[in-house]
């Protein structure tokens, strides 16, 4: 399936689908970005299953500090609507398979259970 384009429009309704949405901030002017976003997108192609998205840092400030991304590469995983991973910084490889299998492997009904979402008032 690939890596598709994710804006500040469309990212809530990306990340609160049902699956696991992995989310990569990237900068096309940083070499940390641009070798992040090589390893992935080769992970795209590996897991078809997942939903990856990528949001271009540059072009959507707001939805960058809306969601709290201060640099690139920033890699954002959600699972069942739930963020489960935030961190700046690439990571290898090996570590992205990792971190796809240690989220497959969640158990979301503890989850939830330990971090109950926020009760909205309006």
């Amino acid at each position: 399936m690939g890596t598709t384009r994710l804006s500040g429009e469309d990212f809530a309704a990306a990340t609160q689908a049902a699956g696991i949405v992995l989310v990569d901030f990237r900068d096309a002017a940083s070499g940390s970005s641009r070798a992040f976003a090589q390893v992935f997108d080769a992970a795209a192609d590996r897991h078809p299953d997942l939903r990856f998205r990528a949001v271009d840092l540059p072009a959507e400030p707001a939805l960058a500090a809306a969601v709290g991304v201060q640099r690139a590469p920033s890699l954002m995983v959600f699972r069942d609507g739930v963020p489960v991973f935030a961190e700046p910084g690439w990571l290898p490889e090996d570590s992205v398979e990792l971190l796809i299998a240690t989220i497959r492997e969640l158990d979301m009904a503890a989850v939830r259970e330990t971090f109950p979402p926020p009760v909205r008032r309006g």
